[in-house]
């Protein structure tokens, strides 16, 4: 049986992990009470000690409600980090949840010890070009995103999980079912389908789209087993200034002064490996001789 994404991210950080310690957890900060209309309420993050952020969706069920009750007994503060992110392949909801954050963090750590930088992007719709007669397909109702993708003609299938949501919509169609994907030339897709455990029959669905863009903020994990799933572009939110963004995340203020938008696709990612190999060269230049 093939490894889940979450086995084979787990296996890349337990890599990284052997190379030397990592910093362990210092905080887990959530978002202000009242959530914002964009999405600015919608993520938490965890901040390891050296100050690499990761980010996660909380508003899948109850689990944003579960997190406030339980912040202060999580135990998360002075956390190993690699043992927090393996609940992200072993758990579902708020610990899930936890590690995928967990683990996003240890990425950024990574790029960091790395000198990797994404490139930025300033396309909200993952650079698709959408044409004229396109079959277009979104998974999860991007609502803000919507006019541009109607405006340009597309022929557009939602599928959600939210049941009251189906049916014929002005200018797109909203269904439950996945494979309705199978005739779409581009995706765009929310990355919360690696906290839902969809993404593997998901991606299975869109075999035949030429793009598969998967974006969101919590789109900060390694992307190679999703290149090798199908996705053809990774974007997600570069926190720029940490302690910035913290701050507007616990306030509920836009956090666009302290991030930017960043893209990753197989020709523009050097690969795990070769991340690795940077950051070994890294931990060398900067352990003292003895």
């Amino acid at each position: 049986m093939p490894m889940s994404f979450a086995v084979e991210y787990l296996a890349q950080l337990h890599a990284f992990a052997a190379l030397g310690p990592l910093p362990r957890i210092r905080d887990l900060h959530l978002p202000a009470v009242q959530t914002a209309p964009d999405n600015r309420g919608e993520f938490c993050a965890l901040e390891l000690e050296d100050g690499s952020l990761g980010l996660s969706y909380v508003l899948l069920d109850d689990t944003l409600a579960r997190l406030r009750d339980g912040i202060d007994g999580f135990g998360l503060r002075g956390a190993d980090a690699l043992e927090v992110a393996r609940r992200f392949a072993q758990d579902k909801g708020i610990w899930k949840t936890i590690g995928f954050a967990s683990a996003n963090a240890i990425t950024r750590c990574l790029f960091d010890r790395a000198g990797f930088r994404p490139e930025n992007s300033a396309d909200s719709i993952g650079q698709m070009n959408p044409q004229p007669g396109e079959h277009v397909g979104m998974i999860g109702l991007f609502k803000p995103l919507l006019g541009r993708l109607i405006e340009s003609g597309v022929r557009l299938t939602v599928v959600e999980l939210k049941e009251d949501l189906v049916g014929e919509h002005d200018g797109y169609r909203v269904t439950l079912d996945a494979k309705e994907l199978s005739g779409c030339s581009k995706v765009l897709s929310t990355s919360t389908l690696l906290l839902n455990d969809t993404l593997d029959h998901v991606a299975g669905c869109c075999s035949n789209a030429r793009w598969f863009a998967m974006i969101g903020p919590s789109a900060g994990c390694l992307p190679d087993a999703l290149f090798a799933r199908g996705v053809t572009l990774l974007g997600g939110s570069w926190i720029c200034d940490g302690a910035g963004f913290i701050a507007a995340l616990k306030s509920g203020d836009s956090h666009s002064d302290f991030t930017s938008k960043f893209v990753l696709t197989p020709d523009g990612y050097p690969g795990f490996d070769a991340l690795l190999a940077r950051a070994v060269d890294s931990i060398r230049a900067t352990t003292p001789k003895m």
